[in-house]
């Protein structure tokens, strides 16, 4: 966002797109331990990814898993990343919680301003907000 608070015009308008899915990524640490701290196997973010999976079925999105996100304090983690576009990062997930990351994943790929809209948000996606993380071009500081 700039200062008169209108998005650069790279950020792309893929709302007509038909398969605007195609473009985001849901990357689920399938590392995490649930609340309690288990260790079971298979681990918590393991089980979340594979209900994201099943929550993305029949949908032409991408869901990949990472060792670790790095959020451990937040319990269990997922970002959600499109070209061009901020990228989020949630914690606080738990195992069933792949809806909402598919719901998410559905509005953050319809948006028209390459961001999350917070109305229609699942609750999780919501509280769980870790960090918001800015695509390098709109970075103003270029070192």
């Amino acid at each position: 966002m700039d200062r008169n608070g209108s998005f650069p015009a790279n950020i792309a308008d893929i709302s007509s797109e038909p398969d605007a899915l195609a473009d985001v990524t849901v990357i689920v640490c399938s590392s995490c331990r649930d609340e309690t701290g288990s260790d079971a196997n298979p681990r918590a973010g393991a089980l979340l990814a594979e209900d994201t999976r099943r929550a993305a079925s029949g949908e032409n999105i991408r869901i990949r898993t990472v060792e670790c996100l790095g959020n451990c304090k937040r319990r269990l983690s997922a970002a959600l990343l499109r070209d061009g576009c901020w990228s989020y990062v949630f914690g606080d997930l738990d195992a069933t919680s792949g809806a909402d990351l598919v719901a998410g994943a559905k509005l953050f790929a319809t948006s028209t301003d390459g961001l999350i809209p917070w109305r229609g948000r699942p609750d999780s996606l919501k509280r769980g907000l870790v960090a918001r993380i800015p695509p390098l071009d709109l970075l103003k500081d270029r070192s």
